[in-house]
């Protein structure tokens, strides 16, 4: 089976969770909503790429941001592919920062309450992957 190692990070503010809806432009599971994700590129610290993904993609400069609490090695298998699994690294980040600035990966963002989760349609397990964070 294939595995690939990826980080999915929260972002809190003010009891609200900010979530991702992945844009038309990525390779995998497009319209979809997320945390802030990404690959784990070589031997790469799942904590430093997910700080890198965090700025990529919303704009928050690392020391805006402080971790609350971490989960490692999550797997979670995909119906989208075959004989694939995601190594998922976990975390959750508090910020004051209200000001997101998109990159071409996401197409929308919104700040809901952590069990306003379930009325997405989001990548797989990622309400669990919340509920372990909290």
């Amino acid at each position: 089976m294939r595995s690939t190692r990826i980080v999915t990070s929260f972002i809190k503010n003010n009891n609200k969770i900010l979530v991702l809806k992945r844009s038309n432009k990525v390779k995998t599971m497009k319209g979809l909503w997320s945390g802030v994700s990404g690959i784990i590129e070589n031997n790469e610290k799942p904590l430093d790429r997910a700080i890198i993904e965090i700025y990529e993609e919303l704009g928050i400069q690392k020391d805006k941001i402080i971790i609350l609490k971490s989960k490692e090695n999550i797997k979670i298998s995909s119906p989208q592919y075959e004989n694939h699994e995601w190594e998922v690294f976990s975390y959750l980040f508090e910020t004051k920062e209200t000001k997101i600035k998109l990159n071409w990966e996401n197409s929308e963002f919104r700040w809901i309450s952590a069990n306003e989760l379930k009325n997405y349609e989001t990548v797989p397990n990622l309400n669990q992957i919340l509920i372990n964070l909290l």
